[in-house]
């Protein structure tokens, strides 16, 4: 498919998602409704800690309130434009990607386009108002805000997409999958001068938290273009991991039955 072609189908698949899942009106009202009280309620934590203790590590409330609004915004950027990704280890094993096969689309975007989440309407919610509220933000630094979402978006599929496709080789994986993207967003949601040593190391490669939560809120508060494009560096770099690491597995899917995974 040419580049205009892929947009359209990826735009296309994106609405129709959508409209499926304002059909159940009701439903989207409330898990989004849901998803931003689950965010306060957590951060209601924060709160009360940093009413007693003013920092942690040289971090204050309104950074910690940046952070969330980042991770929250991305989270529910990813789960409603890419929600397959986090069934994408089971349409693996269990063969659900004879029917993407058989299409002239590209694989992985249709099977990241297949879900989408109305919870992610809350996070977004949520994430956006703790970014505004946190006070770090202003007109001027508007577009690093984006970029930084985007990034962490970015890094948020790659990543689900690498430990998904562990299937591939490894068979069922959904669970191990799952647990590690939510390790990821746990980590990214706390202050990055918490961690140390070799685990410092995993989080900002195996398990990339830094790339998700602390540098993208870095980037917000320094307003440093150059970190801004280390970050879409870094997140490209994983999104191409992602897409190498799937394609190289579809060939291993694709040369025998979901039974060749455990060969």
């Amino acid at each position: 498919m040419s580049i205009s072609n892929t947009v359209r189908f990826a735009r296309a698949l994106l609405g129709t998602n959508l409209k499926a899942s304002l059909m159940l009106r009701g439903a989207f009202v409330m898990q989004a409704a849901f998803m931003v009280l689950n965010n306060v309620t957590y951060f209601l934590f924060w709160w009360l800690l940093m009413r007693r203790v003013t920092e942690v590590r040289g971090w204050h409330l309104a950074e910690i309130q940046l952070l969330f609004g980042v991770v929250a915004t991305a989270f529910g950027l990813t789960v409603t434009v890419a929600g397959g990704v986090r069934h994408l280890g089971r349409f693996i094993n269990e063969g659900e990607l004879d029917t993407l096969l058989a299409q002239p689309k590209p694989v992985l975007l249709h099977a990241l386009g297949m879900r989408s989440q109305p919870s992610g309407a809350g996070d977004m919610l949520s994430g956006i108002t703790f970014i505004v509220l946190s006070g770090l933000v202003s007109w001027n630094n508007a577009p690093l805000v984006v970029l930084a979402v985007v990034a962490a978006t970015m890094t948020f599929v790659a990543c689900g997409v690498i430990f998904s496709g562990l299937a591939f080789w490894m068979g069922d994986v959904e669970t191990l999958a799952r647990q590690l993207w939510e390790l990821t967003i746990t980590f990214a949601l706390y202050p990055e001068p918490l961690f140390g040593g070799v685990l410092r190391l995993l989080l900002f490669t195996a398990l990339p938290a830094g790339f998700v939560g602390y540098l993208p809120a870095r980037v917000i508060r320094t307003s440093s273009w150059a970190l801004a494009g280390a970050l879409m560096l870094a997140a490209a770099t994983y999104l191409v991991a992602a897409i190498v690491t799937f394609d190289r597995g579809l060939k291993r899917y694709t040369s025998g039955s979901r039974f060749a995974t455990l060969g």
